[in-house]
């Protein structure tokens, strides 16, 4: 199984840092972290909106040479530099055997890398790129339909991909779609590091969760995430929970 693992783990070169004051060092789980192991096959990184969560997945795919914005690592395009330098402070650990694939989701700026596909095939000769896409405008689809249309037509065999809160446009049938397609990636050999909100996806059998809290990074189960134990309440007894809500 380690063999065929492209990313072994991630690790802050602290000494390089000026000060853990400033953004996004001071984030804690920046602040606290020095070595981040991944699982060979799924990862999800857990947390409530700026832990960290999504920051630390961005300047890990910056740092394998994926877009900031998304994509392929072929993509090479910026509407807006939002990035942070975090990515100039990680030392990633890479497997020996390279990815076949790989893809770099961001479900805030999905709309900026279809754009870009439209631009690229607007240009003369070669092969049209959205056909790796299933050849329909991801424009022309709901955001739900073109992430899956992407999953299930570009993602491949032995790839790795890095994926930002994906469940972002989807409804709960259609991320357990999501999960049955992540499923057969993984049996191909794929790896996948996902920050998420979502308590379906990160109920993926014997993926590593890592919970971005105050105090930092920990590895968790998932039924000890904040997220899953508010959605099995409510779901329990969603009179009892809207009652104490709505009459505090």
């Amino acid at each position: 199984m380690l063999a065929s693992q492209f990313v072994f783990h991630l690790a802050l070169k602290r000494d390089e840092v000026e000060s853990f004051d400033r953004y996004p060092f001071s984030l804690p789980a920046v602040k606290t972290l020095d070595r981040l192991e991944l699982h060979p096959h799924v990862t999800f990184f857990v947390g409530e909106n700026g832990s960290g969560k999504s920051t630390l997945l961005e300047a890990l795919a910056v740092s394998l040479g994926f877009n900031a914005e998304g994509g392929s690592r072929s993509f090479n395009f910026g509407t807006r530099v939002s990035h942070s330098e975090l990515h100039e402070h990680l030392r990633v650990a890479k497997g020996v055997k390279r990815w076949r694939d790989g893809w770099f989701l961001r479900a805030e700026s999905f709309f900026n890398v279809a754009t870009e596909i439209e631009r690229l095939d607007e240009g003369p000769g070669g092969p049209r790129v959205i056909d790796a896409y299933g050849g329909r405008s991801l424009h022309e689809q709901s955001h739900g339909e073109s992430f899956l249309k992407l999953m299930h037509e570009r993602f491949g065999p032995r790839g790795l991909y890095l994926l930002d809160e994906p469940e972002a446009a989807l409804s709960p049938q259609r991320q357990l779609d999501a999960l049955r397609r992540l499923h057969e990636l993984v049996r191909q050999g794929s790896q996948f590091v996902i920050a998420t909100h979502s308590p379906l996806l990160m109920a993926y059998p014997d993926a590593w969760v890592y919970r971005f809290g105050a105090g930092g990074i920990e590895r968790v189960r998932a039924e000890e995430t904040a997220h899953f134990r508010v959605m099995r309440e409510f779901m329990a007894d969603p009179a009892r929970m809207l009652a104490q809500l709505l009459n505090s």
